[in-house]
């Protein structure tokens, strides 16, 4: 332990680093874990740094980042995760270069006016932070592919959302969230959305224009239904609708549309019956309806695995038609193409 300490970094030994780092043209400075517990400030001088593309300052205690950092405009990958971040610079928005940026695990609230500069931004990571809500300007990162923002306060996404049309996995585990806005139907690269652990009760009917979509998780929500228009994204290879418990009583008619699903999760719902389109889903291999009160099929079905739900349904379909369907005469087959009326 003592040796560890020894080890770490003051801000006179912080200090020197930068200044050789600066005179020595070196593109990378890593200090992850490196800086002394009680050193919560960095040197002002870390804007000397001017051709540094990668900086990792993460796992340590800084509580503030100086003004001086927004000068290191060749910076294309920062890690500052694990702090004690309360804000950041109203310049940071001056790193224009930046494609990697990981806050994860501080204690941001919000982001600066600026943020929105960062259109170059690819990766960006907010997670574990106390974000009550997203800017608007969020709308201006139009490069970004990948979104964390699991485990904050956020209550809902700006409309603005709609115009990262190059993201390809958003993160939104853990929040307040109660709706997603109908412009979430604008992501037209997105192929992963996670939003367990949030209170959605229904998802915009947008999402059927996703149609990249391959993985889709909305377990332990207030989710009241799924939109028959999410059958629409039939790219989507994993469905988790799980343990929603007693607001979701029924899958969508058109869930056999969705012919590339491999996984669904119904657990701990409070549906019946599967609908009869289930047939189709000729590549499902994981069904789990644990806790879900199914009848059809029933579950000693269930225990079979997922290709014998598939085929009890197409069994059940096709005997249910032949029971229901009417006797041809001769000279009065019309009989057979009219429904009659029950009213």
């Amino acid at each position: 332990m003592g040796e560890a300490d020894s080890e770490k970094l003051s801000l006179m030994k912080v200090a020197a680093l930068i200044e050789n780092t600066a005179k020595s043209g070196s593109v990378v400075l890593d200090l992850k874990g490196k800086l002394m517990d009680q050193m919560e400030w960095l040197p002002v001088s870390i804007g000397k740094l001017s051709d540094v593309t990668e900086l990792d300052l993460s796992e340590n205690r800084i509580m503030a980042l100086p003004p001086t950092i927004c000068r290191l405009r060749a910076l294309t990958k920062l890690d500052i995760h694990s702090n004690q971040l309360i804000n950041l610079p109203d310049a940071f928005g001056d790193l224009i270069n930046l494609t990697d940026l990981d806050l994860h695990a501080n204690r941001l609230r919000s982001l600066p006016d600026t943020f929105g500069n960062l259109k170059k931004l690819i990766n960006l990571d907010l997670s574990s932070n106390e974000l009550a809500h997203l800017p608007e300007i969020m709308g201006n990162l139009t490069s970004l592919k990948r979104l964390t923002v699991e485990t904050n306060e956020l209550e809902e996404l700006p409309y603005s959302i709609g115009n990262c049309t190059m993201l390809a996995e958003l993160s939104l585990d853990f929040n307040q969230l109660r709706a997603l806005p109908e412009a979430v139907g604008k992501l037209e690269s997105l192929e992963i959305l996670t939003l367990h652990y949030n209170r959605i009760k229904g998802l915009p009917t947008t999402m059927g224009n996703l149609s990249n979509l391959k993985e889709l998780d909305v377990s332990f929500n207030e989710l009241e239904s799924v939109p028959e228009n999410l059958c629409f994204a039939t790219g989507l290879r994993k469905l988790n609708v799980g343990k929603n418990f007693a607001d979701l009583r029924a899958l969508p008619r058109s869930i056999g549309n969705l012919e590339m699903l491999e996984e669904l999760d119904i657990s701990d719902n409070q549906i019946t019956h599967l609908p009869d389109s289930f047939r189709f889903l000729s590549k499902l291999r994981v069904f789990r309806a644990d806790e879900t009160p199914l009848e059809i099929p029933p579950r000693h079905v269930t225990k079979l695995g997922a290709q014998a739900v598939v085929q009890f349904m197409s069994d059940y379909v096709a005997k249910r038609d032949t029971k229901t369907k009417p006797l041809k005469k001769k000279g009065s087959w019309f009989l057979c193409c009219i429904k009659p009326q029950t009213e």
